[in-house]
């Protein structure tokens, strides 16, 4: 295996072996309970943070069967005029997580250095919802915020989605889904360690499996809430699992990052090879020694501080690029 980054390899295991337990059929309904009584879910007057932020909890009419789905959308205080966009979706497998504990993170790394405006969704867990609820939800999130861009102070000629994990993948299904179904225009993807690939059948997934934060019994855990009888089957569709997809051109620019000792390298190195060979844009980052979710295990070591920048600097750029290319005014 590929050695860890000392400065993570001390945060592993300062962490023990509880929390790196895997994830299995007959423990998923306790970690879901876990995880639902664990994990921060500051509200909206933290997410605040003393009048520096604009926060709004918007509940959004589901395109089909549903109920409504939840939005948080944060913006810089006192900003009048439309602003850039970063739809994103959070990680935790696609059976944890919410969309509020993200929020302070991103709103200290790229709401005001980058001056945008973020909209977290709560898309629904599986297995209590398998595909395609939860990508319909964030699609659903998606087409509304866009539609109201007026109101929400929302710049739709710079809007990107983004995810961690799960939250990774559920961007590049959508911007796949998106793609295919017109609207909305989207810049970019950013896909963070994206979970692509039902199938467990990279090398890496193996090679990685029980040594780092994520493991190969986990993840088949969670396609199988997701997918249920259609886990690792033929049809399974690229929008549960983009990995599967055999056509990548027409998509947004995409930033994909991973780490070199993590069972999603190979599915994620994969991915951005198909971009490119679809003939799009892809920027790759393959962090060495890095396991899954390493910068916020380990926030302080030079390597996560490293892809943070790398990451900033591509929304950045990004977002320079489509201000320098739009076209002015006649006069």
């Amino acid at each position: 295996m590929p050695p860890f980054d000392p400065e993570l390899s001390v945060a592993l295991e300062s962490l023990g072996n509880g929390p790196r337990a895997p994830v299995t059929p007959e423990n998923l309904a306790a970690r879901q309970e876990r995880d639902a009584a664990t994990r921060p879910r500051p509200t909206a007057e933290d997410l605040r943070a003393d009048g520096r932020f604009e926060v709004a909890e918007l509940s959004v009419p589901a395109l089909r069967d549903g109920p409504d789905v939840t939005l948080v959308s944060v913006r810089p205080a006192g900003r009048e005029g439309p602003l850039p966009l970063l739809y994103y979706m959070h990680g935790g497998a696609m059976i944890m997580g919410n969309a509020w504990s993200v929020l302070p993170r991103i709103q200290r790394e790229w709401v005001l250095p980058l001056d945008m405006c973020v909209i977290s969704v709560e898309y629904r867990l599986a297995p209590q919802t398998r595909y395609p609820g939860p990508l319909e939800d964030c699609y659903a999130g998606l087409l509304w915020a866009t539609e109201h861009a007026a109101e929400l102070g929302i710049d739709t000629d710079r809007v990107i989605i983004g995810g961690k994990s799960a939250g990774g993948g559920l961007a590049a299904a959508l911007a796949l889904l998106v793609r295919d179904r017109g609207v909305p225009d989207i810049l970019g993807q950013l896909l963070l360690c994206p979970m692509l690939d039902d199938r467990g059948h990279t090398f890496s997934s193996h090679q990685m499996s029980g040594l780092g934060m994520w493991d190969l019994i986990s993840n088949e855990t969670a396609w199988k809430a997701l997918l249920g009888d259609r886990h690792g089957a033929a049809d399974v569709p690229p929008y549960a699992a983009p990995a599967r997809a055999t056509d990548l051109s027409g998509l947004p620019p995409a930033f994909i990052d991973v780490g070199s000792a993590e069972m999603f390298r190979d599915e994620d190195v994969a991915y951005a090879n198909a971009i490119w060979r679809s003939g799009g844009q892809a920027e790759l980052h393959v962090w060495p020694g890095a396991y899954h979710g390493f910068d916020g295990l380990a926030p302080q070591a030079a390597i996560s501080k490293d892809a943070r920048d790398a990451r900033t600097r591509w929304l950045r750029r990004l977002l320079t690029h489509s201000r320098s290319t739009e076209p002015r005014p006649a006069g």
